[in-house]
């Protein structure tokens, strides 16, 4: 898909897709009525024909959007759920230092708040655009060293420890699921299949005998809008990350006030 549609507002998209299927679909009509009816042979029948074919390629093509519809749907929650439970182990990462002595303490909770001012401030920027910082790879190098270096000194330190490392990994699993989702999205193929077998379905509506053109593209346009509505939903949840309903980091946000408000 286009990249720049992302940035539109949801009613300016909204519209803009409604308007494109609409112009196209009757721009398709007044072609149709105007320059190949004239030279088909309509006998008995051939209505009949029209309509099982226009009802068979919207049977097809309805649950083939569906379903797409809902893959992209799915997709969108699973980001969400993918940034909650970053945030997640970030909470319990940051608490586990707590049980640390200083000075390494102080210094891993300082790099974890650096890790989340990222998030905030350079990531999600950074994903509306489909890239991908590296600073955050960087806190958590800083992370790791800081971790590797301790030597628990007891048994409950040992355990603690251990514990910590788990979180640790935690962590960066969850930031590489984050930066594998910003580059998702529908194929090129796949778009191809939603427009092409959109025109393909009202196409075949236009081969309808239909004596006032009035009425015709009055049904026309009524096939159009469905289509653009659909096609509306598939795009604002196709890039979790792009456009003004994007997600945003309102989990990282929020952790982020809670450590920088905690005492010292």
């Amino acid at each position: 898909m286009i990249a720049w549609v992302y940035s539109l507002p949801p009613l300016q998209l909204g519209l803009l897709m409604v308007a494109l299927v609409e112009l196209m679909s009757l721009a398709g009509l007044f072609l149709v009525r105007r320059f190949v009816q004239p030279r088909l042979h309509y006998s008995d029948g051939v209505s009949d024909a029209v309509s099982g074919t226009v009802q068979s390629i919207g049977v097809f093509y309805g649950i083939t959007i569906g379903l797409i519809a809902v893959g992209v749907w799915n997709n969108a929650a699973n980001v969400s759920s993918l940034a909650s439970n970053e945030a997640a182990n970030i909470t319990v990462l940051y608490r586990d230092f707590n049980s640390y002595p200083e000075p390494p303490r102080a210094a891993m909770q300082a790099v974890l708040v650096g890790y989340i001012e990222g998030v905030v401030k350079e990531d999600w920027p950074a994903h509306s655009r489909g890239l991908v910082p590296i600073t955050g790879t960087l806190h958590l190098n800083a992370m790791q060293s800081h971790l590797t270096a301790f030597e628990p000194k007891t048994e409950g330190q040992k355990i603690f420890h251990t514990e910590t490392m788990r979180a640790f990994n935690n962590l960066v699993q969850a930031r590489r699921q984050r930066m594998d989702a910003v580059g998702g999205g529908l194929s090129g193929p796949m778009w191809g299949v939603i427009w092409i077998g959109a025109a393909i379905s009202i196409a075949v509506s236009f081969f309808f005998k239909i004596e006032d053109p009035k009425i015709h593209a009055i049904l026309i346009s009524l096939v159009a809008t469905f289509l653009g509505i659909l096609l509306f939903v598939i795009v604002v949840n196709d890039r979790p990350f792009a456009g003004p309903m994007a997600l945003g980091p309102d989990s990282y946000q929020k952790l982020l006030d809670m450590v920088s408000q905690a005492p010292k």
